[in-house]
This record gives structure tokens, sequence and C-alpha cells, in this order.
């Protein structure tokens, strides 16, 4: 136990560091000691609970987020958005603008030739918001397949050629469409050469892009009829909560055993789970359980997410 002169001591030095801004040197000269022990000495001032530090800033909430999420899942990293304020437009805008930033930073530090990008609205804001960069040497691949008049700019081939515009690098495309109707149409397909080749190209990607899909709420799938009623019944009766490239996992992140899965023309998520970075950019709560899944699946290194479904995923057991 401190007595009275040793707290009274404590209290002086951290009002005259805290309070007034006196330098530890400038406080040890008035007290008459050196400057290690002034240091010291705040440091049993903290110890002690006479001072309690408090980082005043919005992000400071966040980052906290970002270190419980990490430690959760075994993530490389997490960015959490704050949301205060915000309408769910601005925070998808906002979730793609913190992707786009990230991926330009990251790209800067590492030796990437080859980036996957899925598909998805998110990853749409995120290639919007990307900066115009010279990067002569990378290529983009879609990592599924998608065709057709509807939704065209969230498809993973105009993802790339927008992204590959960009960075004013050259881009591949996967001519088929994400899901096809018959196994033995897609064994056909992906027999072709064009399209065999840029499916290796995808296995083959230094770092991935991906969004996450819930087939139930705001689907695009459903969206873009690739889900009829009777197959997302289907997917519900098999537990079903997500997907990625349209590859459907349950809760635990396995991969389902559904007709769907074989019909799929993309990276399959063994593959995906083989590329040495891959970066899950997400929003919306409705997402929680398929955000949860891939996780749990380990099928991320990091993840890109707004701040209500970060603290939503953190309560989750």
């Amino acid at each position: 136990m401190l007595n009275w002169e040793e707290r009274r001591q404590l209290v002086k030095v951290a009002n005259l560091y805290y309070i007034d801004g006196w330098t530890q040197q400038q406080i040890a000269k008035k007290i008459g000691v050196s400057r290690p022990i002034i240091s010291k000495l705040l440091q049993k001032a903290r110890d002690l609970g006479i001072v309690e530090v408090y980082i005043k800033d919005e992000s400071a909430h966040t980052v906290d987020l970002e270190q419980q999420l990490e430690k959760k899942y075994g993530l490389k990293d997490a960015v959490v958005i704050s949301t205060v304020g915000l309408t769910p437009e601005m925070i998808k805008k906002a979730v793609g603008q913190a992707g786009a930033y990230y991926l330009s930073k990251y790209l800067k530090k590492q030796d990437v030739n080859r980036l996957g990008i899925s598909w998805g609205s998110t990853l749409a804001e995120l290639v919007k918001e990307y900066p115009f960069e010279r990067r002569e040497v990378m290529n983009i691949v879609p990592l599924v397949g998608g065709m057709g008049t509807q939704h065209v700019e969230i498809h993973a081939n105009q993802l790339a050629y927008e992204l590959a515009k960009k960075m004013n690098c050259t881009c591949s495309y996967l001519y088929a469409p994400a899901i096809v109707e018959t196994k033995e149409l897609k064994d056909h397909l992906v027999a072709m050469k064009e399209i065999s080749s840029v499916l290796e190209e995808g296995k083959e990607v230094d770092v991935a892009l991906i969004g996450i899909g819930n087939p139930y709420r705001g689907s695009t799938m459903r969206e873009l009829n690739y889900l009829q009623e009777d197959d997302i019944q289907n997917l519900r009766k098999m537990g079903t909560v997500g997907d990625i490239a349209s590859r459907f996992f349950d809760e635990s992140g396995d991969i389902i055993k559904h007709p769907l899965n074989d019909k799929v023309i993309g990276l399959s998520l063994e593959h995906l789970k083989q590329i040495k970075e891959v970066i899950g950019v997400v929003e919306g709560t409705h997402k929680l359980e398929s955000v949860s899944a891939s996780l749990k699946g380990n099928y991320l290194d990091v993840l890109i997410i707004d701040e209500q479904t970060a603290s939503a995923l953190l309560e989750d057991s």
C-alpha cells in the first residue's frame, strides 16, 4: 500500500504531465529526480488506477472491434467502418471506399501480379471508389461466371474490366453464366479452352476480393433468376446460410451437397482457401449468419465490414 506522501507525489506528477502538459524532463527537474524515475511514476499511476487514459475519438471503438475480430477469428487484418448517422446506401459506399483504400495500400506493399474478383453490389462500390493507378503488370481475373442483361454492373466480368481500367492493366473474361441449367452443360462449358484457361487463372491469383451473399435476403442471384423459389426452399432445408462466388455453405462454413453447387462455373471454395490473401468486403446485418459461417470455414484472411455487423459477429457465440 502507498502511504499518503507517495500517493501525493504520484498525483502531483500525473497532474503536471497529463493536465498541465509538462514534459517528463521538466517534471524531473522540478522534483529533483531523473527522467526515467518520472516515467516509472507515471506508469505506476496508471497501474494503480490513479490515471485512466481514454482515447476520445469515434474510431477508437471501431479499432477495438477490429482487434477483437482478428483475435476471435484468427484474421490477418480487420477493418471496421463507423456507421454513425449513415443511411444503408451510405454504409455500402463507406465499406466500398474502405475496401478500395485497403486494397490500394496493400498493392503498394506487396508484389501482386494477379488479382481475382467475385461479384456483388458491395464490390461494385469498391471498384467505383478505387483510385486511378498505373499497374501495367497486373491482370485481373473474374472468379465466377456472369452473363445476361440484368445487373451487368455487378457481374465479375464487368468488375474485372472496370478495375482494370482504373489500374491501367489487363483483365480476363469468363464467358459463361455463374450457374447453368445442368451439370452436363457445366461440364461441357468448363471443358472449352477459353473458359478452362480463365478458371485455371483464378486458382493462381495472389489476392482474391470477394463478397458474401445471403440467399434469402437481398440476394442478387435471386434477382438475376439464378435462384428459383424451389431452389431457395431446398437450400433452406439443407441448412444453407450463405454463398461466396455462388458456392453455398452451411453455418459451419462447410460446402453443402446440393445440385446447385455442381452447376456453378467459377472458383471452388476448396481452391479459394489456397489463395494467399482473401479479402472479404461485406456490409449489412442481414448477412450476419453468412459472414459468421464464412469465418468459421476459414475462407477469409481479411475482413472489411460495417460496425453494426462487426458488433453482432462478436456477440455471436
